[in-house]
């Protein structure tokens, strides 16, 4: 809001505060981060969803770190793919949710993330596998 105040008074051109992608994050332990809408509000507001979901326990990383609890959730509009919110709990998740407000912000759909080249083993691989989940097409589960 700062940003988009002071470049407003300086007569630049300015987008509006997208205030639905905004990450929220919780520094406990573990960590948890979302942004988006969550499942029932998705369903609420009139969308036909696509739910993905990857447990930590699952991922090659985790599972060296010793960092298995948690998981990753993804919500995409069924008819357009449009990516309505995303919700992590776990090591790291913080800084993972990133990727998807860029994500977001740049319109993406659920198979260009499938599509994208994630390293592994990494905790944030975890992203795409959700988002695989959503679309049957996940990899290690």
């Amino acid at each position: 809001e700062g940003i988009t105040c002071v470049e407003k008074i300086a007569g630049l051109n300015t987008e509006p505060v997208d205030y639905g992608n905004i990450p929220a994050c919780t520094y406990t332990s573990p960590e948890v981060a979302s942004v988006g809408m969550t499942e029932k509000a998705a369903k609420e507001a009139g969308y036909e969803i696509k739910v993905g979901k990857f447990p930590f326990t699952a991922s090659g990383k985790a599972s060296a770190a010793g960092k298995k609890e948690g998981f990753v959730k993804v919500i995409f509009d069924a008819k357009y793919g449009e990516w309505l919110g995303c919700h992590m709990i776990g090591e790291n998740v913080t800084e993972m949710i990133a990727e998807v407000v860029v994500a977001r912000k740049l319109e993406t759909t659920g198979h260009e993330i499938i599509k994208a080249i994630h390293p592994h083993p990494t905790m944030s691989e975890a992203i795409m596998e959700a988002v695989a989940a959503a679309y049957g097409e996940v990899i290690h589960l």
